[in-house]
Parts: structure tokens; sequence; C-alpha cells
């Protein structure tokens, strides 16, 4: 009995022994995608940050600042809110799942529309921005006749049905359980479209702006031509990352013990 009894306890530590090293092997595996996430994620946001300081840099240095009466000035304040509602903002929102993993869904959730809401409110004012200056100018200047007006005010509309299906989706009033998960990947891949739309629509503003302004000393590359075209390159790169970042399978969030509880006190 005892001579039968030796193999199986073998043969149970070494079951036990093999699934320690599984589990090992894939906390091990689960660090490093961690801190590749964490290294590009570095990069983007400053990426995002070099973007702020540059695009700041050329509306008060080369486009003679902010305003309220001055056309152009007011116009200033266009860009500035675009690309820090829909690009800077909304970046942040659509990462929030991976960025804070850690945290509960619920919170998560909230944290995203917090920064929807205020991606929304500054593209509002930004689009304001730009028909105010257009109107005051003598004579006035015509409204969405250009592709950026276009992309523009498309990337806007699906940006403001996105946030009311969302909120009433997956906040209050909250649609069945059913309806939310046949939605959720369309909210998430139309939530992606958005911003790839957004980048589209700040590069062609970027470029309108400077043919408009520089005319024809922009192909002997003045220093505002420069800045601008790195300004551009630098909101590319940003872009790709944020893109790979949100759309990799491997930075995907994995529901924690709390989501689980949470859903199961809703079920009861």
């Amino acid at each position: 009995m005892q001579s039968d009894a030796i193999p199986l306890l073998r043969k149970r530590q070494n079951n036990k022994d093999s699934t320690g090293e599984k589990d090992n092997m894939e906390a091990r595996a689960e660090h490093q995608t961690r801190k590749k996430f964490n290294l590009v994620y570095t990069i983007s946001a400053a990426l995002g940050v070099i973007l702020a300081i540059v695009l700041i840099t050329w509306l008060i240095h080369f486009r003679d600042g902010f305003g309220t009466e001055d056309p152009n000035r007011i116009f200033n304040w266009h860009p500035l809110l675009m690309i820090f509602g829909m690009v800077c903002c909304y970046s942040q929102s659509i990462l929030i799942f991976r960025t804070g993993r850690n945290l509960p869904k619920k919170k998560l959730k909230l944290i995203h529309m917090f920064l929807n809401l205020t991606a929304f409110i500054l593209s509002v004012l930004g689009i304001i921005a730009a028909f105010a200056s257009h109107n005051l100018k003598n004579p006035p200047v015509a409204n969405l006749y250009s592709l950026h007006s276009w992309i523009g005010l498309t990337t806007a509309i699906m940006f403001g049905l996105q946030f009311v299906i969302g909120f009433t989706g997956f906040l209050f009033p909250g649609y069945p359980g059913a309806i939310r998960a046949a939605i959720l990947p369309i909210h998430t891949a139309s939530g992606v479209g958005i911003f790839l739309f957004a980048i589209i629509a700040a590069i062609t503003g970027m470029v309108e702006k400077i043919i408009f302004g520089l005319k024809d000393t922009y192909e002997s590359l003045p220093a505002e031509a420069l800045l601008a075209n790195f300004m551009g390159m630098v909101l590319i790169l940003f872009g790709v990352l944020v893109m790979y970042l949100v759309t990799a399978f491997e930075y995907k969030r994995v529901p924690i013990a709390e989501d689980t509880m949470i859903l199961q006190s809703h079920t009861n």
C-alpha cells in the first residue's frame, strides 16, 4: 500500500510544481506586457506634452495670441481647443480602460464619461470660435466649404452621437445586459474611428492654416513653417501610438474581482 502511495504523492507534487511554474511564467509574461505598455504610453504622453507646447508656442509667437474681439485672435482658440479636446483629452478617454486596468470598471466608466464630456465641451467651444472669427471678418469668410471643415464637423457629430449613446447605454439609465454586450464592440470600434477622424481633421486644419497664413513664403520654409511641420509629425506619431495602445489585444483589460461582485449584485 505504501509503495502504491509514493508514486501518487510524487505525481501530485509534480502537478503542483508544474502548476506553480505555469503561474510564474504567466506572471512574468504579464509583467513584460505591462512594461511594454508603460514604455509606449510614456512615449505617447511625452509626444502629447510636446504637441501642446509647440501648439501654444505657434499660436502665441507666430499667430499673435488669443483674444475676444480681433477675428484672427478669436480663431486661434479653435486649434487650441480642438486639439486639447478631440486629440489630447479624447485620447486619454479611449485609453482609460487600459491605463487604469486595476481600477473597478464602474469607476473607469465615470472617468471615461468625464473625459469625453470635457472633450465635447472644448470641441464645441472650438467650433464656435471658428464660426465667430469667420463671421466677424470684413468681408465675412465662408463657413464649411473646405475638406477640413467637412471632416471636422463630421467628427464632432459622430462624437456627439457616440457620447449620447454611450452615456444612456452604459451609465444612465443603462440598456439591458444583452443589448450592452451587443453594442459594446461597435461602441469601441467607433470610438477608435472617431479618434482617427480627429487626427485627420487636425492635420488638414494645420495644413490649411499654414498655407493661408504663409502663402508664397511657405516653400522657403521660414521658422513658422518648420515649427508647423514638426508639430504635424508629432501629432501623427502621437496618433499612431495611441491607436496601437488602444487596439492591441495583448493590452486588453482583464476583469478584476470587484467587477464580478458588482455584476452579481446587479443580477441578484
